[in-house]
């Protein structure tokens, strides 16, 4: 069942970067690439640990911990020691607002 809900502006979330967000117990990166808007889990699938705000490097967002980087569009791992993609929520823009479904 869906369940869209407000996570930001997108004027809160520079293009190249990615922010993290706290929506209703779910630790959610939201990422600008040149525009695009996408969603997922930003707490990294190796080694269970929150990521931070970061700059998207080469498309990916990357965990502090190892450097274990992953697909800011999928998901997908990109680099060890990461081998599970990390969840992707839907995205849906309404005007100025970025709402992600965590249904």
């Amino acid at each position: 069942m869906s369940e869209f809900k407000r996570i930001a502006a997108i004027s809160d979330i520079p293009s190249g970067r990615a922010h993290m967000f706290d929506l209703d117990g779910h630790y959610i990166a939201v990422c600008n690439q040149d525009g695009e808007i996408t969603a997922m889990s930003g707490v990294c699938t190796h080694a269970n640990v929150e990521m931070e705000d970061c700059d998207l490097e080469d498309g990916c967002i990357v965990c502090p911990l190892h450097f274990a980087s992953f697909d800011a569009r999928t998901g997908a791992p990109m680099d060890p020691p990461a081998d599970e993609p990390l969840k992707v929520y839907d995205v849906r823009i309404e005007g100025e607002d970025i709402l992600v479904d965590v249904g």
